[in-house]
């Protein structure tokens, strides 16, 4: 890096989802992107000072994914067919873009399905977008 030169962070709202086999448009918020190390308190006989965290399993929030309703039924369909037992993993990604839409961060799930679509609050006063929400149980994400 040159000295006084300035790295800007990435805007937030700048973003694309990916789901394997799935036309899905494009998304207004997702969140969920977290992971999670447990750790197990281990008291050492003498050592009074401190206590030893050791780490155990590293656990993965569901993926949480709005965007206005469309024409588009794939991620019903994709719920329904959980709900009818027909449980279809797929693989995706959410990818973080720059101001001239370049990808700069891809972080990749993996045999990922629905485990909850809520559908958007009507309200006749109301002029907002009508969202879907869909919650996303995954195996865990990495980064490419």
């Amino acid at each position: 890096m040159v000295v006084g030169q300035t790295i800007n962070p990435y805007a937030a709202f700048n973003f694309l989802v990916e789901i394997q086999g799935l036309v899905v448009g494009g998304f207004s918020e997702v969140s969920g992107l977290q992971a999670e190390t447990e750790t197990e308190d281990y008291h050492e006989g003498g050592v009074n000072n401190f206590v030893h965290r050791l780490p155990k399993g590293t656990k993965f929030p569901n993926l949480v994914l709005k965007r206005g309703i469309t024409d588009s039924f794939e991620l019903w369909v994709w719920h329904q067919n959980v709900i009818a037992g027909k449980v279809q993993r797929q693989n995706g990604s959410v990818v973080l873009l720059d101001n001239t839409h370049s990808e700069k961060w891809r972080w990749n799930f993996s045999n990922a399905y629905p485990v909850k679509w809520a559908g958007p609050d009507l309200k006749a006063d109301g002029n907002t977008v009508a969202l879907e929400t869909l919650e996303l149980a995954h195996n865990g994400l990495w980064k490419t």
